[in-house]
């Protein structure tokens, strides 16, 4: 095809066991194909939406440690973590910049929830987007100049695009249900999304200017799209139910909607984050 693979690249994932009321999770790296599985961090406290830098040696995840909501990274060299911050509120979803120079993340306080960029080296917070409404996920797309993220503002959970400074805001999605979890693609064309809708979870995918929408996967409950470095497969995770039981599992599927093929991991899983190529 002439275009690179993606078999020397890693996911970091959440890894849960336990009851479905008192769920305990991990985080966890393996190779693509769910080889060399390993935790990160001891399950004491819950972790969320694992982000890799596009180092690839450093991931920026939501942690419940010590009680209150916040971003951390965490060093895969030294074995690490480091909270980003004290803030006055709850931090969360957040995600590198494609020079792994800054963070967008989500800071919840006085009753409203925005987009923030965090300078790594500075420390320095600017405020991205503002007014009623829920506004987190956020995604760059690949050249750093523009951003995706979800929004209630207009009365449904949406995705919408803006400029890398905040400007420029502009809503792409207008279909049935909610929409939320855009990540856009490493080639810059396509934006993949989760949406919810007549009972039915659905993986879709959409250009930055809102059109060529297409569902690519769809099941009681499938979210937490990611690209593979190629832009041409996604990975996400599955959940099944039977009584008071849950089960996640990761699959990776083609741009195409064909070849969805499970990973192969003995542990539940969710929320995964394809690495870049490893160095």
């Amino acid at each position: 095809t002439g275009e690179k693979g993606y078999f020397n690249t890693r996911v970091v994932f959440v890894a849960e066991s336990g009851p479905f009321n008192k769920r305990i999770k991990r985080l966890a790296i393996m190779d693509q194909d769910g080889a060399n599985f390993r935790y990160l961090t001891d399950g004491s406290s819950l972790v969320l939406t694992p982000r890799f830098s596009p180092s690839e040696q450093q991931i920026a995840y939501m942690s419940y440690e010590g009680g209150k909501p916040a971003v951390y990274i965490y060093n895969l060299t030294a074995g690490s973590r480091t909270r980003l911050g004290n803030f006055p509120g709850m931090t969360f979803s957040p995600r590198f910049s494609p020079d792994g120079r800054s963070v967008v993340m989500s800071l919840a306080r006085n009753g409203s929830t925005d987009v923030y960029r965090l300078d790594l080296s500075s420390k320095a917070m600017t405020q991205l987007t503002r007014g009623n409404g829920i506004n987190t996920s956020p995604s760059y797309s690949p050249d750093g100049s523009k951003i995706s993220f979800e929004s209630d503002r207009g009365g449904t959970q949406q995705i919408y695009t803006m400029n890398a400074d905040g400007s420029g805001q502009k809503r792409i999605t207008f279909g049935q249900g909610r929409y939320g979890g855009s990540v856009w693609s490493p080639r810059g064309d396509l934006i993949a999304f989760t949406r919810m809708s007549g009972g039915q979870f659905y993986v879709g995918v959409i250009r930055p200017d809102g059109t060529g929408e297409r569902m690519i996967a769809s099941s009681y409950h499938v979210e937490g799209p990611t690209w593979a470095p190629n832009g041409r497969v996604l990975m996400y995770f599955k959940e099944t139910a039977s009584g008071n039981s849950r089960f996640s599992r990761l699959y990776s599927i083609d741009l195409t909607g064909s070849n969805e093929q499970p990973v192969n991991l003995s542990t539940s899983a969710s929320d995964p984050a394809w690495s870049p190529h490893l160095q």
